[in-house]
């Protein structure tokens, strides 16, 4: 028998008016406005929904009471209420995108674990894009769900939004992406041996010129990958080639580019790329250009992801086990939620990665 399906994908989040500020670590409540005024909490709920049984006057009052004080409702509660359904726990998901198959292989270990313990998940995109994400976390914060899990976007820089859900009280869990600037628990990938043994396997197969194709590196899993490729042709007596490292983290962009630096005079004999649509998009550019993938040229990625086993040759990976990754910080939410870990306690988790050796390389 198949469990109840518990995702709520959160796509749409607009709010034009009464915007609840994050900056205020103590959220007003209608017990509170009850209090104030010395009525119900059931006076002050019609009053907010402008109800004829309470009088105009006394529906002003409390209605801009609650104007200037950012009063905002909690979503989930009421709709939960409405439908006679009893409360549930729910914990809210930021990924960067959801056609990307590592997060969203990190979305089903997450929804695993949090299942497994009573609680549901309402998820969200942030589509790469820092202002979406800030919208998302203000929103998560407005519905007081338990606790965020979120893998940053590529463009934040400023992690004020984080801050202030955890200086609010609310337990946060970075996985993949983490935020170096905020003290919160994390779960990672080891991107650096990941990058240091794949690029290993490149050199004893006999590459001798590796190009890498990566991230920007304002992102720790960038750093970390780049470390491991470096350390990896150092240890081996090859100095690296700033004319073989391109800023590309995409299929479309290594479809561009690819095509350059295989025309180079001296050019690459392998390539390590920060994911497999990367890969994939060398592995496509270096076959249209009449090269033989891997006798003229070693290509590995970074995922194993399905697009991994559905190329020609299969493409040689590193396994991320996003699954597990899900898993792992799912379960430092829920602890930090339930007390099991103290919420004072950063927890931090490391997923070791395999190398999948396949066709791309010798």
């Amino acid at each position: 028998m198949c469990r109840p399906f518990a995702v709520i994908v959160y796509l749409c989040i607009i709010k034009t008016e009464n915007r609840f500020s994050m900056e205020e670590t103590v959220q007003l409540t209608m017990k509170d406005i009850a209090r104030e005024f010395g009525i119900s909490v059931a006076t002050v709920s019609r009053a907010l929904k402008d109800s004829p049984r309470i009088s105009a006057e006394r529906r002003a009052a409390i209605q801009q009471y609650a104007r200037e004080h950012n009063f905002a409702p909690n979503v989930i509660a009421e709709t939960l209420r409405n439908s006679k359904v009893k409360p549930l726990k729910i914990i809210g998901v930021i990924i960067p995108e959801f056609t990307h198959f590592y997060f969203s292989s990190v979305l089903s270990g997450i929804e695993e674990e949090a299942s497994a313990h009573g609680y549901r998940i309402m998820v969200a995109q942030s589509d790469e894009r820092y202002e979406r994400e800030v919208k998302i976390c203000q929103s998560f914060f407005e519905n007081k769900v338990c606790g965020v899990i979120v893998s940053q976007a590529k463009d934040t820089q400023r992690y004020d939004h984080f801050q202030r859900l955890i200086d609010a009280g609310m337990p946060l869990v970075f996985y993949d992406r983490i935020c170096t600037g905020v003290n919160a628990s994390r779960v990672v990938v080891d991107d650096y041996m990941g990058a240091f043994n794949a690029v290993t396997h490149l050199i004893e197969t006999g590459c001798h010129r590796i190009a890498f194709y990566g991230s920007s590196m304002t992102l720790e899993i960038s750093k970390n990958r780049y470390n491991g490729y470096r350390d990896a042709l150092l240890k081996h007596n090859i100095q690296p080639d700033d004319t073989l490292m391109r800023f590309c983290d995409n299929r479309t962009d290594a479809v561009a580019i690819t095509p350059d630096i295989l025309q180079m005079e001296n050019r690459p004999d392998g390539f390590f790329a920060v994911n497999d649509d990367t890969a994939i998009g060398i592995l496509y550019t270096a076959k249209r250009m009449g090269l033989r993938v891997p006798e003229d040229v070693s290509i590995c990625g970074f995922t194993n992801g399905q697009r991994a086993i559905a190329c020609d040759p299969m493409l040689t990976t590193v396994e991320q086990r996003g699954v597990m990754v899900g898993e792992e910080a799912a379960n430092i939410l829920i602890g930090h939620v339930e007390g099991t870990i103290p919420r004072h306690k950063t927890e931090r988790r490391i997923v070791r990665t395999r190398l999948i050796i396949r066709g791309t390389t010798r």
